[in-house]
């Protein structure tokens, strides 16, 4: 259960009006390979009360919507804190480039000591 306090810390920290992929959580939390984790935690409520609209696949294509309330919900939440979703031939998208949380290594830091004064 520690990667999903891990999990809601990392969530937690998603700047509003830009998006983290499932990846780029997961390694955050000191697994990189456990990305369907996330997915499977974010589904599931395990990490708590998180903006999990913020959360995206490595392409930038929205891929929890089956989630939220209606279809529609992600798209609408994310736009609300500014961020564009287009529509792609594969589906409803977000631009990494413009729109990915850029992490610093001060950042990860700051949650490695949250991690490790949590014991988790």
């Amino acid at each position: 259960m520690d990667f999903y306090k891990r999990m809601g810390i990392v969530c937690k920290s998603i700047p509003e009006g830009r998006t983290a992929s499932y990846g780029q959580i997961a390694m955050l939390c000191g697994k990189p390979k456990n990305a369907r984790q996330v997915g499977y935690g974010l589904k599931m409520g395990l990490a708590g009360q998180v903006p999990a609209h913020r959360v995206v696949n490595s392409k930038g294509l929205l891929s929890g919507a089956g989630h939220f309330l209606t279809w529609d919900m992600q798209e609408a939440m994310l736009e609300n804190e500014g961020v564009k979703v287009t529509k792609t031939d594969k589906g409803r998208a977000v631009d990494m480039d413009k729109y990915g949380w850029k992490v610093t290594k001060k950042e990860a830091e700051r949650l490695f000591e949250i991690f490790k004064k949590e014991s988790i």
